[in-house]
């Protein structure tokens, strides 16, 4: 059973067989092209990411991992931060013993190398950070923070939470706080002191939470992707939470980002980018990705694989999808201005049930589902008549549908009446008759 996308004419609504669809409707073409241009998309950044393979590391930060480590190996007292164990153990035994070996822990030099870099390998400075960082955590009680209930749990899953991954791995972390243009949300989180000191701690949970998905090991994933959501934020009213926030997580939390993507990126912001661009490093600019309201879904894709991506920005993940495991995978491709494409889930049994989800980014063309049967006596059956789909829309097509003989499910995509390249996916689950 495969799904194809032909440029044979597309089944009519009901008729006793397929009728050529009326001319000016668009070009149409095949799924696999659409799937190849999508995937040729996909890397267009510049950002690479840094390495914590030895191996790979030049000889200059090697000294500076080395210092680091020295200086550390001077306290008497041991130093973990995120569990990961950073200086040897004291020596133990009466004067004259030798020292124990010290247990090698390979996460050691990952957790080093965040903190050299964020101080450029400035070692006294890095070491200097990583202290204050360990007496932050101790007098925070980060390490307890995760097994907390701090009575937010109506802003999981909204303002602030781990969701999927991205194509390389990396946890993903979304923040969006839009809701907060509610006065009434405003004042029950942030209405004074108490209040926006919990908030911040609940941040930190979702941070925490964020650490502990990584391997923090050479070669494994070592950082989260951190999407930012600026629609409907109010600015002033959340400056002193967002100044505190981004304070906490530059202080104790180096390198802990390895890409920030900004979504719904308001004009003013655009502006205000590329009025800093240049006084922000290379490093640090080849990090960002800026994605204006409309191109959300076009943007995440290149990243995060559609069924990871949540709903609400143009994705096929609903919250809870993720409970049980990974999803099944979904079929990406794209159309192009003023085309069509027919999508063909061929092979279905008598008796089956197909259930399908399908995304467009950005919408703003129509859809239909027709079941086209084997047998050429019999008529094609509408299944969803053909509507348009608004860009406004916040949810995927799904739907289910009971073959009553064998056949092949047709879903017509139209874009023939814009111009503008589109983003889309699919995925398909077929249940076979019971005995």
């Amino acid at each position: 059973m495969s799904p194809t996308a032909t440029p044979s004419p597309a089944p009519a609504e009901v008729a006793a067989a397929p009728k050529p669809p009326p001319s000016g409707t668009g070009a149409k073409r095949s799924l696999m092209s659409s799937l190849m241009e999508a995937t040729a998309l996909l890397r267009s950044s510049s950002f690479k990411e840094d390495s914590y393979v030895a191996s790979a590391l030049p000889a200059s930060d090697l000294r500076a991992l080395a210092d680091l480590r020295a200086l550390l190996s001077t306290h008497p007292d041991p130093i973990s931060i995120w569990g990961v164990p950073l200086n040897p153990a004291p020596p133990q035994g009466g004067e004259g013993a030798p020292a124990p070996a010290a247990t090698a822990d390979e996460r050691a030099d990952v957790v080093l190398l965040k903190f050299l870099r964020a101080r450029d390998f400035r070692v006294r400075d890095a070491h200097a950070m990583l202290l204050r960082c360990a007496a932050w955590r101790a007098e925070f009680r980060a390490d307890a923070v995760l097994d907390e209930d701090l009575g937010f749990k109506d802003l999981e899953g909204v303002v602030a939470y781990m969701h999927g991954w991205d194509r390389e791995g990396h946890p993903v972390c979304y923040n969006a706080y839009g809701v907060f243009k509610d006065r009434d949300m405003y004042d029950r989180v942030f209405g004074d002191g108490e209040r926006l000191a919990r908030f911040l701690r609940w941040r930190v949970q979702v941070m925490e939470r964020g650490v502990r998905a990584l391997h923090l090991r050479p070669g494994g994933v070592n950082a989260i992707i951190q999407v930012t959501d600026l629609k409907d934020m109010p600015k002033r009213e959340l400056r002193a939470a967002s100044n505190q926030i981004l304070s906490l997580f530059q202080d104790n939390y180096p390198e802990m980002v390895a890409r920030k993507v900004f979504i719904n990126v308001p004009w003013y912001f655009s502006v205000l980018f590329s009025m800093i661009s240049p006084f922000l490093t290379e490093r640090t600019k080849s990090k960002f990705v800026i994605a204006r309201e409309g191109n959300v879904a076009e943007t995440l894709f290149k990243f995060i694989r559609p069924e990871l991506v949540p709903v609400q920005y143009g994705g096929l993940s609903r919250a809870g999808d993720l409970e049980n495991g990974p999803p099944k995978p979904a079929s990406e491709f794209t159309i192009k201005g003023g085309e069509k494409v027919f999508l063909e889930i061929d092979g279905i049994e008598a008796g089956a049930t197909i259930t399908w989800d399908l995304v467009v980014g950005g919408w703003e063309l129509e859809y239909g589902a027709e079941y086209v049967p084997a047998a050429e006596d019999s008529y094609t059956l509408c299944v969803e008549r053909t509507r348009k789909v608004p860009a406004a829309a916040d949810e995927p097509v799904h739907n289910a549908f009971t073959a009553r003989e064998a056949g092949k499910m047709v879903l017509s995509i139209d874009n023939s009446g814009s111009r503008k390249r589109k983003v889309a996916a699919y995925r398909y689950f077929v249940r076979k008759p019971s005995a």
